[in-house]
């Protein structure tokens, strides 16, 4: 699945204001509530489970949170640009400015996982982060996520 078609261009917070990592997560559920139609309560509990597991601050300023829902039928992403980098209790220990929320199916199985992957692969990618770092609005954020991955959809 090509990342433009988990990533709508509404799916992009440019410039998103936290100052915590609950807090971040309480705002991509939020906005991925409205996109989705799912209950903002039930991605948020989903995510904050999720971290309970271990963070899915993955290293170099990213997270990836991620969870699987009940009765949802596809997969959904929804990137965040952070306007100044919080604590994430990422891996790495450095703080997180770059957010992928990542909702699948609780059915899904190979699916999350390859799209996971993908989000991680691209993200990881320091041009691509750079990119993503440089860019101040919510255009131009979705063709770096989804022009610069399209040669490695696979």
């Amino acid at each position: 699945m090509p990342l433009a078609d988990l990533v709508a261009p509404d799916a992009i917070l440019p410039a998103l204001k936290v100052n915590s990592k609950k807090q971040a997560l309480q705002e991509l559920a939020a906005k991925a509530a409205d996109l989705t139609g799912l209950r903002e309560r039930d991605i948020f509990d989903t995510l904050l489970q999720r971290e309970r597991l271990g963070s899915t601050g993955v290293g170099a300023g990213i997270a990836i949170p991620h969870g699987k829902l009940p009765g949802f039928d596809r997969l959904f992403g929804l990137f965040a640009r952070l306007e100044r980098p919080i604590d994430f209790d990422a891996l790495d220990g450095e703080p997180v400015d770059l957010a992928f929320l990542l909702l699948a199916p609780e059915t899904a199985g190979a699916d999350h996982l390859k799209a996971l992957a993908r989000v991680a692969r691209l993200l990881r990618d320091p041009a691509v982060a750079q990119k993503l770092r440089a860019s101040r609005d919510a255009a131009a954020l979705h063709v770096v996520l989804t022009q610069i991955a399209a040669p490695n959809a696979a």
